[in-house]
């Protein structure tokens, strides 16, 4: 008997990603060809300090930006996203595969939390309907269930304003499952919250991507919820990869080496949350990496 074995699906590749952002007579190379390939099903930590081209990566992948006019390509779920720094123009029916998670929940204020979650079928429902607010009962109830699987049902019908800010992400998270996305990109979704909201957000995050087998990419800032939640980390220093490998084999040397003196380690001993703590987590969970950040901007 033949025994084979299924290679990995590939859900995002990168080639040579460059790209440069300019002001005035200056020039700052955010991404210095940046080759990368993440396959189907992982959860991906992106790390470095403020500038070193997280952010930028996630707007290339979504093709919300075009890279420099270099031989640099982007494939994501086997379609074109950019070639040679010209977003392809089958875009849209991409990104209706492709969850966006950004800092500021990106939600319509005025708007009750339902609705805000069922903008995530726009991309596949007919425009007319868009346009007029028209959902099905099906729809609705599938919202619901979004709604129910993070735990913000009873806000159905609350205006998104009214809520926190872990709230709101909660719900910007919803909005993502009623997407029905077969990735989901997380651009410092934690970034503004407190530590339980936090807490309670990448569990959300680490759990959709263990139950539904989705593929997550997050940038964070905190490393200790990089190495907590994540099963492969991608670390970037001034526009390049410097480390590409499982959360279990990053050092504090060399998380010295990438945020300089922007670092301080602290050791804290945590308990990893309840419905995670039998599912995944690193050897060295116990451990908590708490960075000191300047407040430079985040390309």
């Amino acid at each position: 008997m033949n025994t084979y074995t299924t290679a990995p699906c590939s859900a995002i590749e990168i080639s040579s990603l460059t790209k440069t952002f300019k002001t005035g007579q200056r020039a700052h190379k955010a991404l210095d060809k940046v080759s990368l390939k993440i396959f189907s099903g992982q959860m991906i930590g992106l790390i470095g300090a403020s500038g070193s081209g997280k952010s930028t990566i996630l707007r290339h992948i979504a093709g919300l930006t075009a890279a420099d006019c270099l031989t640099n390509s982007i494939i994501v779920l086997g379609r074109s996203v950019q070639t040679n720094g010209v977003v392809d123009r089958g875009i849209r029916a991409t990104r209706a595969r492709v969850g966006f998670i950004f800092q500021q929940f990106n939600l319509v204020g005025q708007m009750t939390v339902l609705s805000n979650v069922l903008a995530g079928s726009l991309g596949r429902i007919p425009s007319w309907r868009g346009t007029i607010g028209w959902f099905t009962q099906e729809e609705r109830a599938q919202a619901l269930e979004a709604l129910a699987r993070v735990g913000m049902e009873k806000f159905a019908m609350q205006r998104a304003s009214t809520l926190s800010g872990g709230e709101q992400q909660r719900v910007a998270i919803a909005r993502t499952l009623m997407q029905g996305a077969e990735i989901i990109l997380a651009d410092e979704p934690i970034a503004s919250l407190d530590p339980v909201s936090s807490r309670n957000v990448m569990e959300i995050l680490t759990l959709i991507h263990l139950e539904d087998r989705r593929t997550v990419v997050v940038s964070l800032h905190q490393v200790d919820y990089a190495l907590r939640y994540c099963e492969r980390i991608v670390a970037l220093k001034h526009g390049e990869i410097v480390y590409d490998g499982s959360s279990k084999d990053v050092s504090v040397e060399m998380l010295h080496d990438i945020y300089g003196d922007k670092f301080i380690e602290t050791c804290v001993e945590e308990t990893p949350p309840a419905s995670t703590r039998d599912i995944h987590m690193p050897a060295h969970a116990g451990q908590s990496c708490v960075l000191a950040r300047a407040g430079a901007a985040t390309y």
